[in-house]
Parts: C-alpha cells; structure tokens; sequence
C-alpha cells in the first residue's frame, strides 16, 4: 500500500529520510517522555548513498521518504554508522529491496551487524580515516567524498561517524542526539530549553559512562581541523545552526562540571522516610544551593540520572525491607552505577522498625561510586523533633560544604 510520507531537505543533495516514533517511552531503561526519531540520510550524487536505516517496524515509513525523492532501487551506497537495532533493524529487509552495490560498515560494525542478523550480509568494512567516492571532480555539483572516523564505544565498539568534507556535514550516528519526536528537523526550530533539556538526559542516560572517551573525540576532531557546518545525529534534530552550542555542551558535561546543586531522592513506605526528605530538603535550601527532591513513587531513573549529571550532592534516602534498601532505591542506584558519574559529596537517610540495614547497603554503593559520604540520619519508626532537627542540619552541611566547594 502506497504510504504519504515524504522526505525533507536539508540541502541540494542530501535529504532526511527517517522516522517519527511518537509512541516510544521507554529506550531499555531510560524513560522517552517526548518519544524519538530515528534519523536516516540519502546523498544524492553519482553515487547515491543511504546513510543509515531505521528501526524495523518503521521501515516502510523511510522507504516511502526515500520513494518521494528517487526510486530506492538507484540507490549504490548504504552505509551503517551504528549497527544497535534502531537504526540497522531495517537493513536486511533494505539491503534486499534496494540491491544496493555495497553496504560499508567500520569492521567492528560488521562484527556487530553478523551477530545480530546470521545472514550472510555482503559487508564492506571501513578503516578509521577511510574514504569512498560518490562523485568525481567534473561531476555536476563537483566532487563529493564520504570520509569515515571511528568513534568506538561512542558508545557502542561499532560506532563511527561519516563526514562529507565538501559540504561540511557530519553524520554523527548517536553523538549529539535526543529521543525528541517532533515535525521539526532542526534546531533553530525547537525551543532552545528544550534542546538542552532533551540534549542533558540523553547524554546523562546514554553517554556519560564514556565522558573521558568523548573528550578525546572533541579534542581529535579539534586537531583534525574538521569543519561543520550541519551535524545530523542519529535521533533529534539535525544542528545546522547551533553545533558549536551542543559541542560546547558536550565539553562540560564529559568534563563533568558540577553545580551548586543537591539532588535528593526517596522512597517512603508509611511517610517517615519522606518526612525526614523533607527537613533535609529545607536544611539545604537555607544554605542557597539549588535542591532538586526527587521521590521516586513518581520519578524515574532517568530523570535521576539526568539531575545528577551536574549536582555537587546526592543525598539518598530509603526505608528498611526485608533487610535491605528498598526496591525504587535499589533500581536507582544500581543504574547510577553503571553510569559511572564522577565522585562528589553524598548523605542517606532512612526510618526502619526493628533491624535499620538499608543505610549500610546505601552507604557501601556511595562508597563504590567513589563519592564522599559527609554523614547519615536514621529514625527508628516516626523520626521525633530530635532527628528531624538532625535532618535539618544533615541539610544545611551538605548545602554549605557544596557552595564552599564550587563556588
């Protein structure tokens, strides 16, 4: 059945071609409240090329774009920068219906994309710096070359971005993206808090366990001398006016810069924990510091796991169950972990009836993200005026030891 989707210019020749996920919520773990976009490219030139596919179920939404422009059988070329399944599920079914001549991948990609599909896929594989031609120098439009830069784990072994020098255009697969739906392609077009919103949890929940990885990428791309004019990431919109802002956005949250900020989160089984999150909470706001309370009956990991990307301080608070932290808690701090953010002060607090183990298990993962623990409050049942008075101090500590330490 014929289907209405067309593609949108970016420039004479190149086109995207993707697709809109307005439904998607949840990214293996990571909570897509605005949905997402999965981002495919064709260059047209004496050899056309397809810059990436699209996740399976919307496979005939990006054959219909490419449909709008040229036949998808002319098409030579298709190049995957990222074999994880939202941008390869389509490939097989692509690579069959197009006949394309080949299909370049960097060699870890086609490692990947056998792993994946058991097919036998006809795969070229790419070296870092490699290049291919897609047209030559008296071709209508001049010469155009599509140069390949491995960014391996950036932030899968496969990743690599493609350059096309003569027009200043980068396909930076997931570097520089968001899980944003939107009818709107590029930046100038989306609010610019949202762009930085959307930007900050993605790098938060996807990219901040490579941030040393990232800062040798900016810094090779620096020497490189590589010039862009547009970057078109994987998902989001495509940067044609405002690279320099996300690059400058990647500096600091890869060098991790934090904030006089302090995140707290909680869970609360019968209210005393909370009770206790909130004096805390008070005791910081006294001391100036920006606070972000987070309980986690109505947050979510990714929500965390962004707030905390430039918080001075995570103070976390749990009831005891069954002998250990509560599941909301645990769920949290085990995705932080794996997230790997840079050390900085830390606090938990917690009530308990008869045993109270939830704070040394709480503690020990604070230890083991590498953060300083500047103290604890626990109450036994109904925190009284006393510990609440100990919640409070808990706070303004942890408020001024984060605004004496960044200013």
């Amino acid at each position: 059945m014929p289907m209405p989707f067309r593609a949108v210019k970016i420039t004479d020749d190149i086109y995207w071609v993707g697709a809109l996920d307005w439904g998607v919520r949840d990214f293996h773990g990571y909570q897509t409240n605005r949905g997402t976009t999965y981002n495919s490219f064709l260059v047209l030139s004496e050899k056309i090329a397809l810059i990436d596919t699209v996740k399976y179920e919307f496979k005939d939404e990006m054959m219909s774009r490419i449909a709008s422009v040229i036949d998808p059988s002319k098409i030579d070329y298709i190049i995957s920068n990222h074999a994880e399944m939202d941008h390869s599920g389509s490939l097989p079914d692509v690579i069959k219906a197009v006949a394309p001549e080949k299909v370049f991948t960097s060699k870890m990609g086609a490692a990947a994309l056998a792993g994946h599909f058991h097919e036998g896929l006809e795969l070229t594989p790419v070296e870092d710096g490699g290049e291919i031609t897609l047209s030559c120098t008296n071709a209508p439009g001049g010469p155009l070359t599509l140069k390949f830069i491995e960014t391996r784990f950036l932030h899968w072994p496969d990743s690599m971005f493609s350059y096309i020098p003569e027009r200043k255009f980068l396909f930076s697969q997931d570097a520089f993206g968001m899980h944003l739906a939107s009818t709107e392609r590029f930046d100038d077009q989306v609010p610019d808090w949202l762009l930085e919103c959307e930007a900050a949890r993605y790098f938060a929940n996807i990219l901040l366990p490579f941030s040393g990885l990232i800062l040798k990428l900016l810094e090779k791309l620096e020497k490189s001398g590589l010039e862009v004019d547009i970057a078109a990431p994987d998902h989001g919109p495509i940067w044609r006016n405002s690279f320099n802002i996300v690059k400058n956005w990647y500096h600091r949250w890869s060098n991790q810069e934090l904030k006089q900020k302090a995140v707290v989160i909680y869970d609360t089984m019968w209210g005393s924990t909370e009770l206790m999150a909130n004096a805390i909470c008070e005791g910081l706001s006294e001391t100036g510091v920006n606070v972000k309370l987070l309980p986690l009956s109505v947050s979510h990991r990714s929500d965390v796991a962004a707030e905390i990307l430039d918080a001075g301080a995570l103070i976390a608070g749990s009831p005891t169950l069954n002998n250990q932290v509560f599941p909301t808690i645990a769920d949290n701090m085990t995705y932080l972990r794996g997230l790997k953010p840079k050390p900085r002060i830390c606090a938990t607090f917690g009530s308990f009836g008869w045993s109270g183990e939830s704070l040394k298990h709480l503690d020990e993962i604070m230890a083991a993200l590498g953060f300083e623990s500047i103290g604890q409050v626990k109450a036994k049942y109904v925190p009284d005026d006393k510990v609440l008075r100990e919640c409070l101090e808990l706070g303004r500590k942890a408020g001024t030891r984060v605004m004496d330490t960044l200013k």
